[in-house]
């Protein structure tokens, strides 16, 4: 075995264990698929043993020395990202590149109007945007995959919680309004209504049907949920339709004008609002002054939506 290990090999084999495949992973990281076989198989060579089981038609399996070098290769990558950071902090270098993961829904309805800001300043970091779930992209914040994480919490004890892994700043609550599809000239439905339509949701341990199910259970209702997903657009979709009625974030209705076919549901007046709080998530120590400057941008976004 090598006395250094080669980072770009072992990149490769933590974008395969990650995907599941090496099509995938060739897909992820912008190469050919016959280039990851070549870097799999040129580490099982210096590491003289088996690290993943092929198996036609299936996903790759790995071995126990396939598992113990992914948690070696996960702690070797977090070391990484804080070495780079003391570095870039010590020599006072803005950094080339900022890798910002951030949830769908943030992507198509927030980032658009931020980089449209930013752009004519023309200077900076380039801003590389990744479209990945919170729970996804906490990982990669760590491994120093990603330099920040624009994630989301239905409920408190929601992850991302407190840990001396990052540093979590909140941006703002981004309102969750029940809607249904519109009905020309008729009134717009109830609560009470709603009761006895299907609901969309996620899947029963997702965050906000976990949220829903405890909304649900304070107002002593009992929503029927038999459409579930976790895309928010096909909920949208669906409520659109007519066959569901669901809680969608506000930024996804937000100018009904350009989004026509749902209308809000008329709540009791004692009913409290639902949201969904938006944080940013980086790692530990000196933040490069574009990080600052896109958080400040994402509260004023939030901000916007509420009004």
């Amino acid at each position: 075995m090598k006395a250094q290990p080669d980072l770009k090999l072992l990149s490769t084999f933590m974008a395969v264990v990650s995907c599941g495949s090496m099509a995938e992973a060739a897909a992820a990281l912008g190469y050919v698929p016959s280039a990851v076989s070549q870097h799999i198989a040129v580490l099982e060579r210096d590491m003289g043993i088996e690290l993943l089981v092929r198996r036609p038609g299936s996903r790759l399996i790995l071995t126990a020395a396939g598992r113990s070098l992914t948690q070696a290769t996960e702690t070797l990558f977090e070391a990484t990202a804080r070495f780079q950071d003391a570095a870039n902090s010590i020599s006072n270098r803005e950094i080339a590149e900022l890798r910002v993961g951030a949830y769908p829904s943030a992507m198509s309805h927030l980032f658009p109007g931020i980089l449209s800001a930013l752009k004519p300043r023309g200077r900076g970091a380039r801003i590389r945007l990744i479209i990945v779930e919170t729970h996804e992209g906490l990982p990669k914040v760590k491994s120093g995959g990603l330099d920040l994480l624009i994630a989301y919490r239905y409920l408190p004890e929601d992850p991302p919680t407190t840990s001396g892994e990052w540093i979590i700043t909140s941006l703002g609550h981004e309102p969750l309004v029940l809607v249904t599809g519109t009905r020309p000239g008729r009134r717009p439905l109830e609560l009470a209504e709603c009761l006895e339509m299907e609901w969309t949701s996620g899947h029963a341990h997702s965050p906000d049907r976990r949220l829903l199910h405890r909304w649900a259970g304070e107002l002593g209702i009992s929503p029927d949920v038999t459409l579930e997903t976790e895309d928010l657009h096909s909920m949208l979709a669906m409520i659109r339709a007519g066959l569901a009625v669901g809680l969608i974030p506000t930024t996804l209705i937000s100018g009904e004008n350009d989004r026509p076919g749902v209308e809000r549901v008329v709540l009791p007046p004692e009913v409290a609002p639902l949201h969904r709080e938006v944080l940013a998530v980086s790692r530990p120590g000196i933040r490069p002054p574009i990080i600052n400057e896109l958080v400040t941008l994402l509260v004023e976004a939030l901000k916007s939506v509420q009004s």
